[in-house]
């Protein structure tokens, strides 16, 4: 895989027609930052197609696309298969929310107050796993885009449903999706210097990548560098974001797939672990999730009520392979109760497969 052998989606909204009130200062000059890292890299320019909504002037100084929902779908569907890349870029800056199915929605540049078009984050993922984009590729998505809970803002209109076709399921495509918060929090911008937190923080690290160096960066290390990055933010009370990371396709060390789960599974899972008396505890469900070789979950704010913190801790451990068994691991050297231990070891492997 080479740079010459890949294409990029980079998107940059500040400016929404929903008016002032959204204006969002940095995500289009991030998105010009990662377009120039991409051509030093060696991407070739006509493979980047760049989509931005700029809210000052002086206008950049190359040229680019409008940001609204046709045109970022016109981009996905149509002209990214075109280009057949062995290595997909998807990069993304602007408002975004979680909505109540918790799928994360990137609002688009012609969202409005009543019509909040955006683009469903899990559809388009879907999309370009599928045969729709033709042959294998590793693609690497960064978005840095808040993921607040949607009923936390009021919306008075609910948010369009549109989500995107996909060919065939296949195995062909790898896919790294690296968000830029954990689910309920918001991605922090610094409006003075125009810049992402989190955008800032990951353009630095790849400015650090050696030229000819392995292509495309792993993206576990530029999770694991750009969350140290912001760890002295967090200890300062300037952010409470933790970046997450999702794998999707295989890849080295992934392990079999989870089995089909039917409706019943994560509920029963929740229970298995509210049979733990510590559970009850937010303390001590704090030092349960300090045992887990995993920071991300230790450093989520624990919820007053256990059941709504256990569905929080296992939603984020689930999408990493085996994380689930070690929460087994975690429970037991604090309890060592032999009959919970059956149950709950039951529970994990209904949702999580096989321990690996």
């Amino acid at each position: 895989m080479t740079p010459e052998r890949t294409a990029a989606l980079v998107v940059g909204i500040e400016r929404y027609a929903a008016g002032p009130d959204w204006r969002l200062p940095g995500p289009a000059r991030d998105a010009l930052r990662f377009r120039s890292w991409l051509l030093r890299a060696g991407v070739p320019e006509r493979n980047i197609l760049l989509h931005l909504a700029p809210d000052e002037e002086p206008e950049p100084d190359v040229p680019y696309r409008p940001a609204g929902q046709p045109d970022i779908r016109h981009a996905l569907l149509t002209e990214l298969p075109a280009l057949a890349p062995e290595v997909l870029w998807i990069w993304w800056g602007g408002h975004g929310v979680l909505d109540e199915q918790e799928h994360n929605r990137l609002f688009c540049a012609d969202a409005t107050v009543a019509d909040k078009r955006n683009l469903h984050l899990e559809s388009a993922r879907a999309s370009l796993a599928s045969e729709l984009l033709p042959g294998r590729t590793r693609q690497l998505w960064l978005v840095d885009a808040c993921r607040t809970f949607v009923e936390e803002h009021r919306f008075r209109n609910t948010l369009p449903t549109e989500t995107l076709p996909a060919g065939r399921r296949t195995h062909a495509h790898q896919q790294a999706v690296l968000l830029a918060a954990t689910r309920g929090r918001r991605a922090a911008n610094d409006p003075l210097r125009r810049a992402g937190v989190f955008s800032d923080a990951v353009l630095d690290i790849l400015a650090s990548h050696p030229p000819g160096g392995p292509w495309p960066p792993d993206a576990e290390a530029l999770h694991r560098a750009a969350d140290a990055r912001l760890e002295p933010l967090r200890r300062q009370g300037l952010t409470d974001q933790l970046p997450t990371l999702a794998l999707h396709g295989h890849r080295r060390g992934d392990h079999p797939a989870p089995p089909a789960q039917n409706g019943a599974a994560l509920p029963r899972l929740i229970d298995a672990l509210l049979a733990y008396p510590l559970t009850a505890d937010p303390d001590e469900r704090q030092t349960m999730v300090a045992l887990l070789p995993s920071r991300t979950v230790s450093r989520m704010r624990r919820h007053p009520l256990p059941r709504a913190d256990l569905v929080a801790i296992v939603t984020a451990l689930r999408r990493r392979p085996g994380e689930l068994w070690a929460l087994l691991d975690a429970v037991s050297t604090l309890d060592d109760d032999e009959e919970r231990a059956v149950a709950l070891a039951s529970a994990i492997r209904d949702v999580a497969g096989p321990r690996p």
